[in-house]
């Protein structure tokens, strides 16, 4: 199979994502939950991992490092402590269903949004300024667009942020790993992202780099304080009540360590150079629209196109098929499609990782061009 779906999660990992998890299974017990070495060994390995992350991220203490199941369950922790009922939110005109979905959730909430055209990034950044007005409690933004790879301004968004003193909440699903996500630098309150996309981790990890204070999701058992009925106001403790998944994060480790020792320039270079080749291939078919961008440094390796006449799920369906992995449809986030005028059909979406090849691209290439029915 020919994978292009990473935008939803890298299904190629290291191998020593595989065989730390392995390990983790019949070797780590729960940490903090006893001092025998099969439960210290798993402490340990949670504790380097937050280590690792902080580097990555560029994040004062490794504490601030909050293991979550997915972006999602990060997001919904952020939204849940900033935004209040009867709120004035700003968010970009491509957040996904994580974002807009606890929003809509959230009773008497007001929704501003920021919705420039697609690879604009100076009208996004004159939107935000514009809609960033004093009533606006929260600023949501995505870094990356996982529909079409556009890459939001977010440095300037929260410059805009810190100057009028609004709390920022960056969405990093698809940029941790290959774009700078730099903790010290942007200020935001909560930054979230996945374990399993742009990281090289398993399915079921994700991380919460926390500067404010924050309101917990569950309440349970931490192995601190526990004589104590309320949850304990420190990080991570205060967010991670129960068993940890200390296979999973094990794996997201060593899908760390690959990041850091490949270097995520190297790896958005890469990805790049995948997604224009794709958007110069598609480009020259009849029929075909494709939504990239002529400057490099606005897209990511994630690229979304639409054949003329046909379904973008029947499109998808065919090059399964044929043994390609794309992703169809809305991608979970219709205000991306409803900002660029794709609502009605959505679209084919390729995305692309580490572990893709040029060869990969010109086999997607040669499927579509057997598009048509003979």
């Amino acid at each position: 199979m020919i994978y292009l779906d990473s935008a939803a999660t890298t299904l190629q990992k290291p191998p020593s994502v595989v065989r730390a998890s392995a390990y983790a299974i019949t070797h780590m017990a729960s940490p903090g939950r006893g001092g025998y070495p099969a439960a210290m060994t798993a402490a340990e390995t949670l504790f380097t991992c937050r280590e690792a992350a902080a580097r990555l991220f560029h994040v004062p203490e490794p504490d601030q490092v909050v293991f979550t199941m997915n972006a999602t369950h990060g997001l919904n922790l952020a939204i849940k402590t900033l935004v209040e009922p009867g709120d004035t939110v700003l968010i970009s005109g491509y957040e996904h269903n994580a974002v807009t979905r606890p929003l809509t959730a959230t009773p008497d909430v007001t929704v501003k949004v920021a919705d420039a055209p697609l690879f604009q990034p100076e009208a996004m950044l004159e939107r935000f300024g514009a809609l960033l007005t004093p009533e606006v409690s929260c600023v949501i933004c995505c870094h990356v667009s996982n529909v079409f790879g556009y890459i939001l301004p977010v440095a300037g968004i929260a410059a805009l942020c810190r100057e009028r003193g609004v709390p920022l909440i960056l969405d990093a699903s698809q940029s941790a790993g290959a774009l700078p996500v730099h903790m010290d630098t942007l200020q935001a309150a909560f930054i979230a992202m996945p374990g399993h996309k742009g990281l090289y981790g398993p399915q079921g990890t994700g991380i919460l780099l926390c500067a404010a204070p924050v309101k917990p999701l569950l309440e349970g058992g931490t192995g601190s304080h526990s004589v104590r009925q309320e949850m304990p106001e420190f990080l991570p403790d205060r967010l991670e009540a129960g068993t940890h998944n200390v296979p999973g994060i094990a794996g997201l480790l060593e899908g760390l360590r690959f990041v850091l020792r490949k270097g995520p320039e190297r790896i958005l270079d890469h990805e790049r150079r995948l997604a224009a080749q794709c958007a110069a291939g598609l480009s020259r078919m009849k029929g075909v629209t494709v939504f990239s961008s002529p400057h490099l440094e606005h897209q990511a390796g994630v690229l979304s196109f639409q054949v003329d006449g046909q379904d973008c799920e029947e499109v998808g369906d065919r090059l399964g098929r044929q043994g390609i992995a794309v992703r169809s449809g809305l991608h979970c986030a219709p205000l991306s499609h409803r900002t660029a005028g794709t609502l009605e059909r959505g679209t084919v979406r390729a995305s692309f990782s580490a572990f893709n090849s040029s060869n990969d691209v010109r086999a997607l290439l040669q499927a579509l061009e057997r598009r048509r029915p003979s």
